[in-house]
C-alpha cells in the first residue's frame, strides 16, 4: 500500500492531475500569443505609415518651397518688365510731347496757332487718358498677382 501512496504522489501523477489545467491555459496563452503577435503587426504598420507620412510631408515641403521660389523669381521678372513697360511708356509720352511741340511750333509758323491750340488741348488729354488708364491696369494687375500670392 506503501507503493501506492508514493505511486498518486510521482511525477507521473502529478502530470495527469494538472493536464486539464493545461488544457485550459492553452486556449487562453494561444489566444495571448496571437493577441500579442496581432498588437506587433499592427504597432508595425503604424511606424510604417509614421515613416510614410513623414517622408510625404518632406517631399511636399520640398515642392513648395520651390513653387515658392519659382513665383518669387516670376514675380520679379514681371515687375522688372513692368517697370521696364513704365520707362517706355514714359519715354514714349516725352517723345510725343516733343513730336507734338515740334508740330504746334511748325503750324506757329504757318500762322495756323489758334486750330493747334485746340488739337494739342485734345490731344494732351487723349494722352492723359490713355497713360492712366495703362497704368490703371497694369496697377490692377500687379494688385491681383500680388493677392493671389
Amino acid at each position: 500500500m506503501a507503493d501506492q501512496t508514493t505511486d498518486s504522489t510521482s511525477p507521473a501523477a502529478l502530470v495527469s492531475t494538472s493536464s486539464p489545467k493545461k488544457e485550459i491555459s492553452n486556449p487562453v496563452d494561444s489566444k495571448l500569443t496571437e493577441l500579442s503577435e496581432s498588437r506587433a503587426e499592427l504597432l508595425n504598420r503604424i511606424q510604417n505609415l509614421k515613416q510614410d507620412l513623414q517622408s510625404w510631408r518632406g517631399k511636399l515641403d520640398t515642392q513648395v518651397q520651390v513653387y515658392r521660389e519659382e513665383l518669387s523669381g516670376l514675380k520679379k521678372t514681371l515687375n522688372l518688365e513692368v517697370e521696364q513697360l513704365r520707362e517706355e511708356f514714359k519715354d514714349l509720352k516725352t517723345t510725343l510731347n516733343q513730336q507734338q511741340d515740334d508740330v504746334s511750333a511748325s503750324l506757329k509758323s504757318l500762322g495756323l496757332q489758334d486750330k493747334s491750340k485746340d488739337t494739342e488741348g485734345q490731344m494732351d488729354k487723349k494722352s492723359e487718358a490713355k497713360e492712366e488708364n495703362v497704368e490703371a491696369r497694369l496697377s490692377d494687375d500687379e494688385n491681383a498677382k500680388e493677392a493671389e500670392h
